[in-house]
């Protein structure tokens, strides 16, 4: 029995992929993998881009196991951070993913299409939208002021990815397309952080394509979602 709810769980998560959204996976793993083999990258943050890269795309398709590789993915990624000083990005995982991914579980079990087994999206209101960007630019400043007094390596981007990815978990565990609004702006940021950190000597260019192909598919299923939501597909 429990092998039977098991076979149809994973058959309706593998299920409404397009054939260019699985071409695409194939092709940026393939880059990660030589890269890996061309630069010997670090291991876990090959583990962290791959893990990080099937969570976002898994998500985007409303999938609840997104939150199996999200898991994994933070536990790596929370590693990394720790290693080079991103105090602001480890607190954020340690903090914030790690326990919001769990609730992220229960709370996507609650809006499941029956018959799809894919989450049911919703947008903000105005006021809902004001009142979180106030928050937003309230809590960045004061990020900023902290991870700068505790010696931070990058305490401008730190401070302002930790805050909005907050946000974006947030909105990702209420089912919200503006998450990929944020999404774009962190993911855009945290590429260019991880860029410096690489022009410093360390090896992490698993992590910067990593943070590069989460930006290009925030753009991708904020266009996905807000057709859904308009009903046109």
């Amino acid at each position: 029995m429990k092998i039977n709810r098991l076979k149809n769980f994973i058959k309706a998560e593998m299920s409404g992929w397009e054939k260019h959204e699985s071409a695409g996976l194939i092709v940026v793993f393939l880059i990660i993998i030589i890269n890996a083999l061309v630069v010997k990258d670090d291991i876990v943050s090959i583990i962290s881009a791959i893990c990080g890269i099937l969570y976002t795309t898994i998500a985007g398709k409303g999938k609840i196991s997104c939150y199996i590789f999200g898991l994994l993915g933070t536990g790596c990624y929370s590693w990394l951070a720790f290693k080079n000083g991103l105090y602001g990005n480890l607190l954020l995982y340690l903090g914030c993913y790690f326990p919001m991914q769990i609730a992220g579980i229960f709370a996507w079990r609650k809006h499941l299409d029956e018959k799809t087994k894919v989450i049911e999206k919703r947008s903000l209101s105005n006021l809902e939208r004001a009142v979180l960007s106030v928050i937003i630019i309230c809590f960045t400043l004061n990020s900023i002021v902290v991870i700068k007094y505790f010696g931070g390596s990058s305490p401008v981007f730190d401070g302002i990815t930790t805050v909005l990815s907050v946000a974006g978990m947030y909105l990702t565990v209420k089912r919200c397309i503006e998450q990929w609004i944020i999404w774009m702006v962190v993911n855009g940021l945290s590429a260019l952080m991880w860029l410096e950190l690489i022009l410093q000597g360390t090896k992490a260019y698993a992590t910067f394509i990593m943070w590069c192909v989460y930006f290009i598919l925030a753009i991708y299923f904020f266009f996905c979602w807000k057709r859904e939501i308009s009903g046109k597909c």
